[in-house]
């Protein structure tokens, strides 16, 4: 039985191009003036090589804290809203009314996953989950991020659903014992297919 459902968001619960055509280019667009004022969190690398990793799409932790940071700022000027599907705003409300108990693993940041929902366009979200997970956890493709994910929800794998739109995620997941989903909205996959 499902107790726990953990969601994937890029291409999950939100649009890829919403992260591709408004996150990145936001951040990247600020990153030097941004880095000017807070010249420490560039940890010594510099902004070029940092917009390289942006445009490169890495999963690096510190480019990803760094991208979390400059979209508050732009969330909290309103000059952002957070992209969620209709349909999985519908059932995230759906499942939190139903007592099942919500999550989030995402290779954003938790802070730039706390403000999409909480920012979103739906309004604020973030009360309908119990937490939040990124790769400080570890990375999405290794079993292991799933199993730690478990013991710190305090779920057995078996009683989490997780939804994703990469395959070599949800494989992983499985491998470590979750129920898995796959969310392919190129095919037009949506939370109304999902059955738990």
């Amino acid at each position: 039985m499902i107790r726990a459902i953990l969601t994937d968001i890029e291409g999950t619960t939100s649009s890829i191009a919403f992260v591709t055509e408004t996150l990145f280019p936001y951040a990247r667009a600020r990153l030097r003036t941004y880095l000017a004022a807070h010249p420490e969190e560039a940890c010594g690398l510099s902004a070029e090589t940092l917009e390289q990793w942006i445009d490169e799409d890495r999963k690096e932790p510190l480019l990803k804290d760094i991208q979390g940071r400059i979209w508050r700022e732009g969330y909290e000027r309103g000059e952002l809203k957070g992209h969620v599907y209709p349909d999985a705003v519908l059932a995230l409300n759906r499942w939190h009314e139903a007592g099942l108990r919500l999550f989030v693993y995402s290779s954003g940041s938790v802070a730039a996953q706390r403000l999409i929902f909480g920012h979103s366009e739906a309004g604020d979200l973030t009360s309908l989950f119990e937490g939040y997970f990124d790769l400080a956890l570890g990375s999405k493709l290794e079993s292991a991020s799933y199993r730690r994910i478990a013991e710190a929800i305090g779920e057995e794998p078996a009683a989490i659903l997780f939804l994703s739109d990469n395959v070599q995620e949800i494989e992983a997941a499985k491998d470590a014992g979750l129920q898995t989903q796959l969310i392919d909205r190129t095919r037009g996959d949506t939370f109304e297919s999902i059955r738990h």
